[in-house]
């Protein structure tokens, strides 16, 4: 796997790596993370996948890891 690039932002960090004919774009917020592959033939320019991190998709990715934070905890307090 090689990283192609490191997209800053300063809410959750984003690295893209190409692997196997795919684009991987991971996001990470503490001990989480969100794992998103696309084909390198969906995206023909690597330089257009920021592109795609808009506002809205990482405010919907920033919602899902509010979402697995909560889950996390309640599956911990069932534990208990």
């Amino acid at each position: 796997m090689r990283v192609i690039s490191e997209i800053p932002h300063p809410a959750v960090k984003i690295t893209v790596f190409s692997w196997n004919g795919k684009y991987i774009v991971k996001l990470e917020k503490g001990s989480f993370e969100q794992t998103y592959k696309v084909s390198e033939m969906d995206i023909l320019d690597e330089n257009d996948i920021p592109k795609l991190l808009d506002e809205a998709f990482i405010a919907a990715a920033l919602q899902r890891f509010r979402e697995m934070g909560q889950a996390w905890q309640e599956a911990q307090e069932r534990l208990e």
